[in-house]
């Protein structure tokens, strides 16, 4: 007999969705060689992230919820890689 599992979401918590939303709009990228995310000090992605958040927000959050949600992780972001010499990133 054939059993199947139920599909979770992708994305589990509220700051994953607001990462997601961030490298989609071009706020923030990733350090190619560790991991870590930079602020791409772009007011324009910030911009079209807080609008997708206001437009868009994940299932059962309130769009105002999921705009500081995206301010709080472009918040906590450096603009630069703390593994990286500082020429590198």
């Amino acid at each position: 007999m054939l059993m199947t599992k139920e599909r979770r979401p992708a994305i589990r918590t509220l700051r994953g969705w607001a990462i997601g939303v961030l490298q989609e709009a071009g706020a923030i990228r990733e350090c190619e060689e560790h991991g870590w995310a930079q602020d791409r000090a772009d007011p324009h992605a910030r911009e079209r992230a807080i609008e997708i958040a206001r437009q868009y927000p994940p299932f059962g959050t309130a769009s105002d919820e999921a705009v500081a949600e995206i301010r709080d992780v472009l918040n906590s972001i450096g603009d630069t890689c703390p593994e990286c010499p500082n020429e590198d990133c």
